[in-house]
């Protein structure tokens, strides 16, 4: 008895998965997970191969065909004046065969990402660039202007454009708060499978990178992007079959009455090594009385001074009662250090 149309689905996209991943043993371990032999992970293959979906590189070496497609908008033609009208007429196109969620989800990403662009950026021109094959989608949007770390530096006269990038983890960070909520971003970052902002030789990111994958991403960008090292690029991927909704994202977040109330501030990407001063504590601080809920994500910190922890713990959490701190992901040291300040409160 053959396999049902869905378990030929299954097969077909484990071998896209482990061809993605570049395993040098595809066809074995396809035939080991789903009980068939490597005779049958041959034609699975071939058939991938005939409806150009994959290509053979050499024997037993496969690599997903990509397709790409690159826009050039200019403010001066009057390109850049609706974030809808580009998504509508640049993007959506390619996107309308992806399932209903997904498109969701892009809408929200596009739209947002776009209007930074429009309205933000003081950029003359933005490139799109979007590559499609069977597993994912990825966008790409590359404007010439000022670049989103050095306004926000500018605007917010901080020191540093490294203590810009910081501030992006904590959401509600704009420019312009009488048109703009600042949530495009933090949301943004959690809804795309990758989300990668390169600006200003800096990388603003929510996502775990293992390796050198990160720098590949980064070298990729620069090597696509004319703007790379002077204006922006924000680079999304998304798989083709995401069960992510954006509501369910959102609702993380929000609360009852839908109101952006919670934060998460991943610190390992905040600082640069172990936070041991009261300044770090209070540049950590800055803005989250906005929140009603803080989780503060220890993962990847060996170690936090007592300085830090004390301002942090101690004397803001006494100044605002009303503002819940949750440490994450805590080791032993962190968290012993964590239990010495608190005990006495």
């Amino acid at each position: 008895m053959g396999f049902s149309e869905d378990k030929k689905a299954q097969i077909k996209h484990y071998l896209l998965e482990k061809i993605k991943e570049e395993q040098p043993s595809a066809v074995k371990r396809t035939a080991d997970v789903f009980g068939i032999t490597p005779a049958s992970v041959y034609k699975y293959l071939k058939s991938l191969e005939d409806n150009g979906v994959i290509e053979k590189i050499k024997r037993n070496e496969y690599r997903l065909i990509s397709k790409t497609t690159v826009t050039v908008l200019r403010r001066s033609a009057g390109e850049l004046q609706s974030e809808t009208r580009v998504y509508d007429r640049y993007i959506f196109p390619l996107l309308r065969t992806l399932p209903k969620n997904v498109q969701g989800i892009w809408d929200y990403l596009c739209g947002e990402m776009i209007n930074n662009v429009i309205d933000h950026a003081e950029a003359e021109t933005l490139e799109i660039g979007i590559t499609q094959n069977a597993l994912e989608t990825t966008v790409r949007l590359s404007d010439n202007g000022v670049g989103i770390f050095e306004k926000i530096k500018n605007h917010f006269s901080f020191e540093s454009v490294d203590e810009a990038v910081g501030e992006l983890f904590k959401g509600k960070m704009t420019t312009d708060e009488t048109r703009h909520s600042g949530e495009g971003i933090f949301f943004s970052s959690r809804l795309a499978d990758t989300f990668v902002i390169l600006s200003s030789e800096r990388v603003f990111t929510h996502n775990r990178f293992e390796g050198d994958s990160l720098d590949r991403i980064t070298e990729k960008i620069r090597s696509e992007s004319a703007h790379a090292d002077r204006g922006t690029t924000v680079y999304m991927t998304l798989a083709n079959d995401s069960q992510k909704h954006a509501k369910d994202v959102f609702d993380l977040y929000a609360d009852v009455d839908g109101g952006f109330t919670r934060t998460c501030i991943p610190l390992a990407d905040y600082f640069e090594s172990a936070p041991v001063s009261r300044s770090q504590a209070k540049r950590l601080l800055t803005r989250l009385d906005r929140f009603r809920e803080v989780e503060l994500d220890f993962s990847g910190l060996e170690w936090m001074g007592q300085s830090f922890a004390h301002e942090l713990f101690v004397v803001f959490a006494k100044a605002h009662p009303e503002i819940t701190l949750k440490p994450v992901h805590m080791n032993a040291d962190v968290k012993k250090m964590y239990t010495h300040v608190t005990s006495g409160t």
